[in-house]
């Protein structure tokens, strides 16, 4: 899994904190044989819940490795939060977690 998420309500306010693992890579650094490294990074990150979307995100390369997201919406306790990823790679991944 590419993703841990927590989410949690306190007075109807939904706070998620989520880190991705991804290299996060820009295209401008080179390996240990002085070959550049291809860039391959998160391009958009979207997130759902109750069929809703509440967050987004467009990510570009000075965004660095493993990023780390937070923020909050208005929600409630027991709701599914659905937060899904795709990069420049054409790789995707999504990942549910309920809102405790």
């Amino acid at each position: 899994m590419s993703m841990r998420i927590r989410a949690k309500e306190q007075n109807g306010l939904v706070t998620v904190q989520s880190l991705i693992r991804h290299p996060m890579e820009t295209g401008l650094r080179k390996d240990k044989d002085g070959n550049t490294i291809p860039e391959h990074w998160i391009q958009e990150v979207v997130v759902e819940s109750a069929g809703k979307q509440v967050f987004a995100a467009a990510l570009n390369t000075s965004v660095s490795k493993d990023p780390f997201l937070s923020f909050a919406f208005a929600g409630k306790k027991g709701d599914t939060l659905k937060m899904s990823w795709k990069d420049s790679a054409g790789e995707t991944d999504s990942t549910e977690v309920t809102v405790s």
